[in-house]
């Protein structure tokens, strides 16, 4: 198991032991919260099937060429793990576990598995990467495309930029009032993100915090 490795393990494991010890309707609670961003990633995916889909398989998860998956792992918030979890079977969550607790050959994430990404729904990082080369043979050809990509990165930053109240940071300051931690906290962590949230307070976008 290497860095990575214990990181994210440390942070899946931080999130199941708190879901776990929340009620039903706690967990059910935090479920409702997700529609919007849930609905946002709907689109998202179908969007990046219908237009690059075959594109990005071929070119790069096929010919390991990517600049994303082809590292031995991504940037992952905590909310990025919470959700997973939250709308994740048993069983797909066993996966993560033995990617995690498992030697790493180091050439590709490792989440990364023959048919694809390990995890549910997919951490927001990797969701919204697409290289200069697959935007540059799409975007030529559908020149529309291009103006629908940024409606969908704009709509993005209503759920993890912190210069307004969203929900990436909504779901660490849950966790985090139960008495969680954890590195990926960035929203809570993270000096750049820090730096955001205080400039948003001092033009009124925000309330001060707890």
């Amino acid at each position: 198991m290497n860095d990575y490795q214990e990181e994210q393990l440390n942070g899946l494991n931080a999130v199941l032991t708190y879901l776990n010890a929340m009620s039903d309707d706690q967990r059910e609670n935090l479920r409702a919260t997700l529609a919007d961003y849930l609905d946002f990633r709907r689109r998202t995916g179908r969007f990046l099937s219908q237009y690059f889909g075959h594109l990005c398989n071929m070119k790069c998860y096929r010919n390991r060429l990517s600049a994303c998956c082809s590292k031995d792992g991504i940037i992952t918030f905590f909310a990025d793990i919470a959700i997973n979890a939250l709308i994740s079977e048993e069983r797909e969550l066993s996966s993560l576990f033995r990617v995690l607790e498992a030697p790493s050959n180091g050439f590709k994430c490792v989440y990364l598995s023959e048919s694809g990404c390990l995890w549910r729904l997919k951490p927001i990082v990797c969701e919204m990467f697409l290289c200069d080369a697959a935007m540059r043979e799409v975007f030529l050809r559908k020149p529309a495309c291009e103006n629908a990509w940024h409606r969908l990165l704009e709509e993005k930053k209503s759920f993890t930029w912190p210069d307004r109240p969203v929900l990436f940071d909504t779901l660490e300051q849950a966790f985090m009032d139960l008495g969680c931690d954890s590195p990926l906290m960035y929203l809570h962590k993270s000096p750049g993100l820090l730096m955001v949230k205080k400039k948003a307070r001092e033009k009124g976008n925000l309330n001060h915090e707890r």
